[in-house]
């Protein structure tokens, strides 16, 4: 062998071992490299902040340890794990020890106590703390709170968006996704909603049967037969909606009473809770084409005979039958009914039972169900409205009257005139004093002229006001004279001050009168010898009075029809007539006043001055000397009058309590205030008579 083939041979070995050496290369890069990627971790109590470290260097993440992380942890890995898998690890081992991992700022993670992650940023992965919204369909927000709240654990939280009908989930990721799962689960329609009409029975008498029976059915089967029942007058059916089994067996029910109704009784007696029978009955008649009962009728009608074909009345009033469905004869002297009366027309009987506020019905099934949604919609509790009225009128009179009389007369052969100068608005009367002064000298002081006279200047004399002066006698023995000044000055302020209130339904007429009741001469007759004299009279309300009818209108506003009158008696006449003068200061409207609200309802302002003066032609004209021949009056009158008014509306027994209460303290208040006991005779009567306690305000809500 050569040099040459030595050689060759020793370079294809080495080449051979060259690429032997390679291939082992290879290999080992092939299958150490990844090897040195995973990692196999034992840790027994090792502290937690060391082990965030070695998963920072293992895993290149930057971590942000919160202060109050501490504690030790144990984490075994039988086999290696990638980088991904440690991670994921780590994720794991936090959660078992309460702790959890955030997002923080410039891609860093920060650790911290899961108990306040849920108001944190949300983070990835199975065991990060996410915060998801989600929206719901069918159920309701807070009903899918309830159910789900066991599946969140203890640091999640779960709330109920009630305008979105959503529900919100702060728990970690896997929980998250099961809450989700579920939700979708139970967010589904499984309620059946069906409605039945019905021909013969009425809808509200169906629906009300029926949830009773719905209510029984509950108390034996649990809550999962419940059914929402509600009754539809507009096109008389039966609403249904729950569990289809139990609304389908609901159903059959409304269908079966629906075709018994047909077969029911044709007579039905309703009870009124609220309405009057007596003006409910001619509303009714009006509607079935039935002649309204006579104003003079009792109202009770019967029937009699097995086919009620034939009826009985009492005090001329015909009571009206029916028979295999025919219409009633009409009684004579009734107007044929108002036109457009189409339920049931000609097979229906319409009769109050006076005694217990009731109707009886004798009809067909439909129109007795058309009849008693009438009935039910008009038999409702009416609110009722106080009304109260101030009255107010400040009245001022000043008067000043200033009168001469003068008398000279001769007697009898005198040859001296007669003179004299009265007035009307001058007291006394100068002339009754002369005449009876000359009557008595010349027909004697028992004669009846001197009687007659003498009567008549008393009564003058008496009837002067203010101061009086003057002097009078004999000139000679055949005249007399007189002078009398009389000088009056009156001013006279008063004050009314008037409350009436009155309570009363609405749209019924109400009526409060607080005075007199005078009579007034209205006729008078008187024969030549006085024996068969008469006189008749009139009987007037004198006093303040309240006349009113409140109509309650949508949105609490009051309509008031009403009549103020405000009257007083002035005085009679004249001193002569014995008739009386009465002030009479009346409103008569009709208004719109808001609940609680005052309205100015009227008023007077008045201001009278009245001046007189009576003189003798010429002589009163005299400068001076004139005002002898004079008498003088000056009337001046000031007159304030206003009412306002005020409604309330009283919608239940708390607020009429309430009214009552404030009333009562207002009147026991002033009692106490005049009683020198210091108790209340007021407590004592409603005590003892009414056997009741005082009445007081409710308590707020």
């Amino acid at each position: 062998m050569t040099l040459r083939t030595i050689l060759q041979r020793a370079f294809a070995i080495s080449a051979g071992l060259a690429m032997v050496a390679l291939a082992v290369a290879a290999v080992v890069l092939l299958f150490v490299a990844p090897a040195a990627a995973q990692q196999t971790v034992n840790l027994r109590d090792a502290d937690i902040r060391a082990y965030i470290q070695d998963v920072a260097r293992a895993t290149g993440r930057t971590f942000i340890i919160d202060p109050r992380v501490q504690g030790k942890v144990s984490v075994v890995s039988e086999r290696p794990l990638s980088q991904a898998g440690y991670f994921e690890l780590f994720l794991s081992t936090l959660r078992a020890n309460g702790l959890v991992v955030v997002p923080a700022g410039g891609g860093a993670l920060r650790v911290q106590p899961s108990d306040t992650a849920a108001s944190q940023p949300s983070g990835g992965g199975a065991n990060g703390f996410v915060t998801e919204v989600i929206r719901l369909d069918s159920i309701d927000a807070a009903s899918a709170v309830e159910t789900l709240r066991p599946l969140v654990s203890r640091e999640g939280q779960l709330t109920a968006n009630r305008s979105g009908n959503a529900i919100i989930v702060a728990d970690f990721a896997d929980n998250v996704r099961r809450v989700r799962s579920l939700a979708r689960q139970i967010d589904r329609e499984r309620l059946a909603t069906r409605v039945v009409s019905l021909r013969n029975a009425g809808a509200r008498e169906i629906a009300a049967s029926l949830t009773q029976l719905a209510a029984g059915a509950r108390g034996g089967e649990g809550a999962g037969a419940a059914v929402s029942i509600v009754a539809i007058d507009s096109s008389n059916s039966v609403a249904l909606r729950g569990e289809p089994v139990a609304v389908a067996r609901l159903a059959e029910t409304v269908a079966e009473l629906d075709r018994r109704a047909a077969q029911g009784a044709d007579i039905r007696v309703i009870f009124l809770s609220h309405a009057d029978a007596e003006k409910l009955l001619p509303v009714l008649q009006q509607l079935v084409g039935q002649q309204p009962t006579s104003s003079g009728s009792t109202g009770q009608q019967g029937f009699s005979g097995s086919s009620m074909g034939s009826s009985s009345a009492s005090s001329g009033t015909s009571a009206p039958g029916f028979s295999n469905g025919s219409s009633p004869a009409p009684a004579q002297g009734n107007t044929s009914p108002a036109p457009g009366a189409t339920i049931g027309q000609g097979r229906a009987v319409i009769a109050r039972y006076e005694g217990a506020n009731a109707l009886v019905i004798a009809a067909p099934a439909d129109v007795q169900r058309q009849l008693g949604e009438v009935i039910r919609q008009l038999d409702v509790r009416r609110e009722q409205v106080l009304v109260e009225a101030i009255i107010v009128e400040i009245s001022d009179i000043a008067a000043q009257r200033l009168g001469v009389q003068l008398l000279l007369t001769g007697t009898q052969g005198s040859n001296i005139p007669f003179s004299v100068t009265n007035y009307s608005n001058a007291a006394p009367n100068l002339l009754g004093l002369a005449g009876a002064l000359v009557a008595e000298k010349r027909y004697g002081a028992e004669s009846d002229t001197a009687k007659a006279l003498r009567e008549s200047a008393v009564a003058s004399l008496l009837g002067t006001t203010g101061g009086s002066f003057g002097f009078g006698g004999n000139l000679t023995n055949n005249s007399i004279f007189g002078f009398v000044v009389n000088a009056v000055k009156a001013d006279t302020a008063s004050k009314v001050l008037s409350t009436p209130s009155v309570m009363t339904l609405d749209n019924q007429q109400a009526r409060i009168l607080v005075g007199q009741d005078i009579p007034i001469t209205t006729g008078e007759a008187l024969s030549n010898n006085f024996d068969n004299a008469f006189r008749t009279i009139q009987r007037q309300n004198v006093g303040i009075q309240l006349d009113v009818r409140p109509q309650i209108n949508a949105g609490g506003s009051i309509k008031l029809a009403l009549r103020q009158e405000v009257s007083s008696v002035a005085g009679p006449v004249s001193v002569t007539s014995s008739e009386l003068i009465i002030n009479k200061r009346e409103i008569n409207t009709t208004v719109t006043v808001d609940d609680g609200q005052i309205i100015a309802l009227g008023g007077l302002i008045d201001e009278n001055e009245r001046r007189s003066i009576e003189k003798t032609p010429f002589l009163g004209d005299i400068p001076i000397l004139g005002e002898l021949f004079k008498s003088r009056a000056n009337n001046k009158t000031k007159t304030n009058l206003m009412v306002f008014i005020r409604p309330t509306i009283v919608r239940s027994a708390a607020d009429a309590q309430g009214l009552a209460a404030d009333r009562y303290d207002y009147m026991r208040a002033e009692e106490l205030v005049r009683s020198k006991t210091g108790e209340s005779s007021l407590d004592a009567l409603v005590e003892d008579y009414l056997r009741t306690a005082p009445p007081k305000r409710p308590a707020a809500k």
